[in-house]
C-alpha cells in the first residue's frame, strides 16, 4: 500500500478554540515532529468569511509533509472541525487522534482510516512486472 490517510471528525468543541488561529497554527506546525514525519512548509492557515452562509466561516489550515499533507477544517459556530493527516509510510494513528482531541476536547468524534494505493508498486522492479502482467491480460483479451 501507499500509506493510511486518517480522516477524523468531532463535534461539540469550543469556538474560542476553533477559531484561534494561533492555536491551529502551533498545531499544525507541531503535528510532523511529534508524528515522526518531515515538514517540508510553515503551515498556512487562513480564514473562510462563510460566503452566503455566515454560520459557515472557519478556519483552514495546510502543513505539507515530505510524506504528503495534515489539513484542518473548523467551522466554530457550529463547533465542528475535520483532520485530514495523509502519508505515504505508515503512522500512530492513535497518537494523532489524542493530540487533535486534547487540543479542541470535542464531545465526541469519527475516524476513519483509508488505505491509500492499495497497488502503489515500491519499486520500479515491480512497477515493471505489474505493468507487463496487464499488458499481457490486455493481449489476451483482443
Amino acid at each position: 500500500m501507499f500509506g493510511p490517510h486518517l480522516l477524523l471528525e468531532a463535534y461539540g468543541s469550543p469556538k474560542e478554540k476553533l477559531q484561534d488561529i494561533g492555536i491551529i497554527s502551533d498545531l499544525l506546525d507541531a503535528y510532523p515532529e511529534k508524528l515522526h514525519m518531515t515538514k517540508i512548509m510553515p503551515p498556512y492557515v487562513f480564514k473562510y468569511d462563510g460566503g452566503s452562509i455566515q454560520e459557515d466561516w472557519g478556519l483552514s489550515g495546510v502543513v505539507l509533509i515530505a510524506e504528503s499533507h495534515i489539513a484542518l477544517h473548523t467551522f466554530p459556530e457550529k463547533g465542528f472541525f475535520t483532520l485530514d493527516i495523509f502519508s505515504c509510510k505508515e503512522f500512530n494513528v492513535r497518537s494523532a487522534v489524542d493530540i487533535a482531541l486534547d487540543v479542541f476536547q470535542p464531545i465526541h468524534f469519527d475516524e476513519m482510516i483509508v488505505t491509500r494505493g492499495r497497488e502503489f508498486p515500491r519499486s520500479l522492479g515491480r512497477a515493471v512486472k505489474i505493468t507487463q502482467r496487464e499488458r499481457r491480460r490486455i493481449a489476451s483479451v483482443k
